[in-house]
């Protein structure tokens, strides 16, 4: 019998950091009915040195979503992993991050670059960011001050009111495209307000979610983020999906503590043995074929 996933024709998922190449990792046996959608938003590390000094979109995310769907580890996989050490001016720079850069500049756009490097390693899924265009994440803090990049929300001593993206930036169509297509939209897991709702700050990528039949299903982290992020409820994060999308999140995945929901929620052990904050890829496969064997509706424990 052939495993529920193999019904959805069109398989896309949202998000950045370690947690949406996580996910893309354990569905890469759907090949080329996967698509991922990654916020370009980071100011931070190796990323926000180079959007400092070029200007470029944040290559961070793309690059380990590009990397964790590689299935034969070569001598140019390596290459795009490495990092440089020591004092001097690459120290800590990727060599991914400067390869994918390069490579935008040598063509038209961004997405160009994205698919040389896809095509390199060998990578059926296909890989979008959110914009091509290079945009950073503000919030506003409770006492009305603006909070600049996703490091200083991060870090920030209070959850912000309000979330936005400056300047204002329009979606890669052929994410707009990818998102109209699906028949399954998954979003997480990941830090909450600054690797998922970036995508959803992108009023082409929110309205397609919002008019979307696909299914809609949220992955929770498996643990409380540090920082005030961490105070949020389950039930406080698919409120703000809902604002921004203007639409309700479908089913929940979530760890066997989650509290109980109004939405159809699966819980499961998902943990990586010995890693508790990180998704095992085969329990993260198993729960997601669990759960897209229950109609859309019903809870399942």
């Amino acid at each position: 019998m052939k495993p529920p996933l193999h019904a959805y024709q069109r398989i896309v998922a949202l998000g950045g950091g370690h947690g949406l190449g996580r996910l893309l990792s354990a569905l890469q046996g759907v090949g080329s009915r996967l698509t991922g959608i990654v916020t370009t938003s980071d100011n931070g590390g190796s990323s926000g040195r180079l959007r400092q000094s070029q200007g470029c979109i944040a290559w961070g995310d793309l690059r380990n979503c590009i990397n964790q769907l590689v299935t034969e580890p070569s001598t140019g996989s390596r290459l795009f992993e490495y990092r440089f050490s020591g004092d001097g001016e690459l120290a800590g720079h990727n060599l991914g991050n400067l390869m994918l850069l390069a490579l935008d500049n040598m063509t038209i756009r961004p997405l160009a670059a994205i698919e040389l490097i896809r095509h390199m390693l060998g990578v059926k899924a296909q890989i979008l960011p959110m914009s091509e265009q290079p945009t950073d994440l503000l919030g506003l803090s409770p006492c009305g001050t603006a909070i600049f990049g996703e490091t200083s929300i991060d870090a920030w001593p209070a959850l912000p009111n309000k979330l936005w993206l400056e300047p204002a930036v329009t979606a890669t169509p052929e994410a707009v495209e990818a998102l109209l297509a699906a028949d399954l939209i998954l979003l997480g897991p990941g830090s909450f307000l600054t690797s998922l709702l970036p995508p959803l700050l992108v009023p082409e990528l929110a309205n397609a979610i919002r008019i979307s039949e696909a299914r809609f299903v949220f992955l929770a982290n498996l643990q409380p983020e540090l920082g005030p992020v961490g105070q949020l409820s389950l039930a406080d994060q698919l409120a703000w999906i809902a604002r921004l999308t203007g639409r309700t999140i479908d089913s929940v995945i979530a760890p066997t503590d989650a509290p109980e929901l109004s939405t159809p929620c699966y819980r499961s052990e998902l943990a990586e043995q010995g890693c508790y904050w990180r998704h095992d890829r085969d329990k993260l496969l198993q729960a997601l074929e669990h759960l897209m064997a229950q109609p859309e509706h019903v809870t399942c424990q």
